[in-house]
């Protein structure tokens, strides 16, 4: 009678495979995490800062009661470029004329109404205030709310002016230093 022999060292080897195999997977997924950067700042949350009842609607001198909200936003230059944006988008311009008032208040100078805080300023664009200044509650969403803050605030002076935006070309009171003369340009090809 012959005896069936069994190749052990094939078994070995399918088996040795299949372990690395199943340990190279294994490894695979369990590093498969992705590295985290802050590159998007999520600002307060409006009902973190009680911005739908922050206010009876009231001007003076009252004092807040709630400590100022933190607005990463007014760190951030991107976003203030897009709080800029917005200002002209939703013609905040024709009212309150880039900061310098018209209809609506000055926002460049350190008197403010309703409050210079973040929060204050987030609760008047989402709220609105008697006598002109419409209520934006249901058409921005808070982040844009927050940009849209921290440019007025940039708008006063109240902010940090590192990551402040750039003026527009057409406000600049001397050409940027990285423009040319306007010169007449020179021909190459005519001799001297």
């Amino acid at each position: 009678m012959r005896r069936k022999r069994h190749n052990t060292t094939s078994e070995g080897a399918q088996f040795a495979r299949f372990i690395c195999a199943g340990t190279l997977l294994l490894s695979l997924l369990c590093s498969c995490e992705r590295e985290e950067r802050g590159f998007r700042v999520d600002p307060p949350s409006a009902a973190s800062v009680h911005a739908v009842q922050l206010s009876s609607l009231s001007p003076g001198g009252t004092p807040a009661t709630e400590p100022a909200v933190d607005n990463p936003y007014e760190r951030n230059a991107y976003a203030l470029s897009e709080g800029k944006r917005l200002f002209s988008q939703f013609n905040c311009t024709g009212c309150h004329a880039n900061g310098g008032g018209g209809m609506g208040p000055a926002l460049i100078d350190d008197k403010w109404i309703y409050g210079s805080q973040p929060q204050q300023i987030f609760a008047t664009i989402v709220q609105g205030r008697p006598n002109g200044m419409p209520s934006f509650q249901g058409k921005l969403p808070d982040y844009q709310v927050w940009q849209l803050a921290a440019y007025v605030r940039s708008l006063g002076g109240l902010i940090d002016k590192t990551p402040a935006p750039g003026r527009d070309d057409h406000m600049r009171s001397k050409p940027a230093e990285n423009s040319t003369d306007p010169q007449k340009p020179v021909d190459v090809n005519t001799p001297k």
